[in-house]
């Protein structure tokens, strides 16, 4: 972007630029590239002229950021028509020359730069044909000699612009990397969010409905006998401790660096642990019927371990919610490195009782399932609600599971 101090800072060196040529020519005034090939160099010009034509050379270096190329096509018309004129190019004007070229590789568009390169070089060409053609091999040699010091300003600009598009691309694929950095941090931070969720979902929301439908089952039940009164408030307080110590372990992962072994602070839930879960089950009302084939002694990697074990508490909770005092059978089996988990009770008919949800439990058993390489599915068939789920065994053991 070319800004009003770009443009002073510009004036102010075709102002030394003219400074320069002109004590050059007060000191050197025959200093000069004759264009003459044949017979002696032509005298210096006035002074005053040759100070016209520096002038009128260095006005073109003002331009040499905002215009570089109508920069360049100014101070080499001066320089020519100074040349057809006095037969000689002085050297304070082959200075402005030579910078007006370099501004304009370096700081035109990358077609034109590449442009006046090979113009600079056709005119190398021809200056040494016509000087053969002219005077000779000699002669030839010498103009070539002369000409070659326009290849300066072009080859330093070439350089300069190279390293400059260099450090241009560099940052560019910094910039990329940064934001690519970023969109990933983005998405680890929204997948931990849905890990979160699903969490608090299974974990918590699924205890607090155990623990209200309990409670409304102590309050609602007539003539209830004191043990069953007694059973359902152990039930509840079991399961109130449940959801505490669930809720202060996933605190304390949050809160846990990455130093802190988040294993020693919580051992992973898994099937080991499904009595204690059924009995909750049971003391909501519902009727649970295990049927269990799987090999004895035979560990679960942590990952399937809890995501089976997650899966059988969401489904025992909408069973208690949405069928409450159906009888739900639990199919446990293990096979060719599949285990499955399949969970089927009547369709809630309890009149005013509201069966809908929103599917948001339903949704995170997918979500786990697919973290570890299996499928969930559910779904109503002949008046009956059956959730399956097929897991892989082959995974490798992360108790991090999500």
């Amino acid at each position: 972007m070319v800004t009003g101090r770009v443009r002073t800072d510009d004036a102010l060196r075709a102002g030394v630029y003219f400074a320069l040529g002109v004590l050059l020519v007060a000191i050197v005034p025959d200093v000069a590239n004759s264009i003459s090939i044949n017979g002696p160099p032509p005298p210096p010009p006035p002074a005053w002229q040759a100070l016209l034509i520096l002038g009128g050379a260095c006005a073109g270096l003002v331009l040499r950021r905002s215009y570089p190329v109508t920069g360049l096509v100014v101070c080499g018309s001066v320089a020519v028509t100074g040349a057809v004129l006095t037969g000689s190019i002085h050297i304070g004007v082959s200075l402005a020359c030579g910078e007006a070229i370099y501004n304009a590789v370096l700081y035109s568009s990358r077609r034109a730069s590449l442009t006046i390169t090979a113009a600079v070089g056709v005119v190398l060409a021809l200056g040494a044909l016509g000087s053969f053609a002219a005077a000779g091999t000699r002669e030839a040699v010498l103009a070539l000699l002369g000409l070659s010091l326009l290849l300066v300003p072009v080859v330093w600009a070439r350089e300069v612009r190279h390293h400059r598009e260099l450090i241009v691309a560099a940052e560019e694929r910094a910039e990329q990397a940064r934001r690519v950095a970023d969109l990933d941090r983005a998405a680890a931070i929204a997948n931990e969010r849905a890990r979160m969720a699903r969490d608090l979902h299974d974990v918590v929301a699924g205890q607090l409905s155990a623990i209200a439908i309990q409670s409304e089952a102590a309050l609602t039940l007539p003539d209830v006998d004191p043990a069953t009164q007694r059973r359902l408030l152990e039930a509840v307080r079991a399961g109130s401790v449940s959801a505490l110590n669930e809720m202060r372990a996933m605190i304390g992962l949050l809160r846990a660096g990455d130093a802190i072994d988040a294993d020693a602070r919580t051992a992973p839930t898994g099937l080991d642990q499904l009595a204690p879960l059924l009995d909750a089950g049971r003391a909501s009302g519902l009727r649970i019927e295990v049927d269990d084939r799987r090999p004895p002694a035979d560990p679960l990697p942590a990952a399937v371990d809890l995501t089976a074990y997650r899966i059988v508490q969401e489904s025992l909770t909408n069973a208690a919610k949405h069928a409450p005092g159906s009888t739900v059978s639990l199919r446990l089996a293990r096979a060719d490195e599949t285990l499955t988990v399949e969970l089927a009770n009547a369709v809630g008919s309890v009149p005013g009782h509201d069966p809908g949800g929103t599917g948001t439990g339903l949704l995170g058993l997918r979500e786990r399932a697919a973290a570890v390489g299996g499928t969930v599915e559910a779904g109503a068939r002949s008046g009956t609600w059956t959730v399956r789920a097929d897991l892989p065994t082959a995974v490798p053991d992360r108790a991090g599971a999500p």
